[in-house]
């Protein structure tokens, strides 16, 4: 009974191990949500204006981060970046740098898409009664367009968090690389343990963005039947 495999778990200091890892995972995915939030709601505004440069700008920025594969990012900032411009970069400033970044081109569409969709009648009725362009977007665009942004940045936010699984590839102390190193360092006592190991982490990461997935659909279902009247 002494080594059945979720035994590994409570083995020495695995369990406090496997959430610190988790702590690590959650505040470079937090900070990044935050970071590239903000910016993406600014370059989201800016998208809107009509400026062709910058609007192409805006728009090549965000076909780079998704057309990139983000273990390509990981793997340009981490590796290459540093050495061309001589910086030297942390792990887990690299994580949030490319998280925050690839947040801020996502989130910048759904900010797009969110104030063109505002009704022109809407947009008019402001300016009717002598408001300028700022204050059209303060009081009239984004106060009506918030609705349609919450589902899809909630859905993003599920996103950024299961994809900072990556960051063992960048030799980031997160739950996935520290859960590696617990059964490596156990495999010689624990046959199943990756199998106890792996799936805590995968608990560990649905009590992570499962209620985030509640949420964006309950505000989407509810949306529908504002919408249905």
């Amino acid at each position: 009974m002494g080594h059945l495999g979720i035994n590994i778990l409570f083995d020495g200091i695995n369990f406090q191990r496997l959430l610190g890892g988790l702590y690590v995972s959650a505040k470079i995915a937090l900070l990044s949500i935050l970071i590239g939030g903000a910016l993406g709601i600014l370059l989201g505004v800016l998208r809107t204006l009509r400026i062709p440069p910058l609007r192409a700008i805006l728009r090549l920025y965000l076909e780079f981060f998704r057309i990139v594969p983000t273990i390509v990012l990981l793997f340009l900032f981490y590796y290459i970046l540093p050495q061309s411009f001589h910086l030297n970069l942390k792990a887990d400033t690299v994580g949030i740098l490319v998280f925050s970044l690839w947040m801020a081109a996502e989130m910048s569409d759904i900010v797009r898409g969110a104030l063109i969709s505002v009704p022109n009648h809407q947009i008019d009725a402001g300016k009717a009664i002598g408001l300028n362009g700022f204050q059209l977007y303060r009081y009239v665009m984004l106060p009506q367009s918030i609705h349609l942004m919450i589902p899809a940045t909630i859905n993003l936010m599920t996103r950024i968090i299961k994809t900072t699984s990556l960051l063992l590839l960048i030799s980031v102390v997160d739950v996935i690389n520290v859960g590696q190193q617990i059964i490596e360092a156990n495999s010689h006592r624990y046959q199943d343990g990756a199998f106890w190991v792996y799936g805590f982490i995968f608990i560990l990461y649905f009590i992570l963005c499962y209620p985030l997935s509640w949420w964006a659909r309950r505000l989407d279902r509810r949306g529908k039947e504002e919408a249905n009247g």
